[in-house]
């Protein structure tokens, strides 16, 4: 048998064997089952940053329009917002803006990974920032960005 093995070493015949290329379909195999779902992630994660930008350039917008109104609730029609950029309205991948009086506004964003970021300005003045997860991407647990 080791003179077989001492032979075949030794001779003119290349190539790879069968098992050799099985072994190689085998490890390419397992490190594409390790690397998918971290890149089907990231594309989540995009989605969700794009609504985030958005929901932020709509703030920009929002109190860009209140410093010209005095009045949030002026500031929520297409008429008012010209030429944002930003696609309004209410389905995935858009945003829409919510005023409620004087001085308050609600801006929820809706990524293509099915998650809403919502950016609230209360009477107070206080802005805060919420999340929910009804997919995947980056609002994962505490509901907060």
């Amino acid at each position: 048998m080791l003179r077989k093995i001492r032979n075949r070493i030794h001779s003119d015949e290349k190539g790879f064997t069968l098992i050799e290329l099985l072994v190689v379909i085998l490890i390419i195999g397992i490190l594409a089952a390790i690397a998918l779902p971290a890149f089907l992630g990231q594309r989540s994660k995009g989605q969700d940053s794009s609504a985030k930008s958005d929901a932020r350039n709509l703030v920009s917008q929002i109190e860009s329009c209140f410093t010209d109104t005095q009045d949030y609730s002026n500031c929520k029609q297409n008429s008012e917002l010209p030429n944002t950029g930003l696609d309004l309205g209410t389905a995935t991948g858009q945003v829409q803006v919510t005023t409620a009086a004087l001085n308050t506004y609600v801006i929820v964003a809706r990524s293509k990974s099915n998650n809403e970021f919502t950016i609230t300005k209360g009477s107070n003045g206080a802005v805060t920032r919420t999340c929910t997860n009804a997919g995947s991407g980056s609002c994962l647990g505490t509901g907060t960005w």
